[in-house]
């Protein structure tokens, strides 16, 4: 394979791996509004049901994408080491089973950085 069609795959998988905004957003948004955090499957429901009353898609791999945003900005999973200070996602820990929660001021600072960035 040439270096080119090398680089080409791993932009299209980087694409692939990388969170979408739009569901780190719908994260944000249900968690904010449950400080203690939410069950995974609660907060899939959620942003399930949000999706489908504002009329967006929710593609076949709707779970497999919601858990990408999370685990892309949770601290404690893919987040290169240094940057949990920066995390947006967290499992509280002294909460048992798969139970999700976000860092209100962080995701605040988030939202507001896509919106700029949108603007621009």
């Amino acid at each position: 394979m040439s270096h080119s069609a090398h680089s080409h795959q791993s932009e299209i998988k980087s694409e692939r791996s990388r969170p979408d905004p739009a569901y780190v957003a719908d994260l944000i948004s249900v968690l904010m509004a449950q400080p203690g955090g939410l069950r995974r499957w609660s907060v899939m429901r959620a942003i399930r049901q949000h999706r489908e009353k504002a009329n967006c898609p929710v593609p076949h791999k709707f779970e497999d994408k919601v858990e990408r945003a999370f685990r892309g900005f949770c601290a404690g999973d893919s987040l290169e080491s240094g940057a949990n200070e920066n995390a947006l996602f967290y499992r509280p820990k002294d909460k048992a089973g798969e139970v999700w929660a976000v860092h209100p001021d962080r995701a605040r600072a988030w939202l507001n950085s896509e919106s700029m960035s949108a603007h621009v």
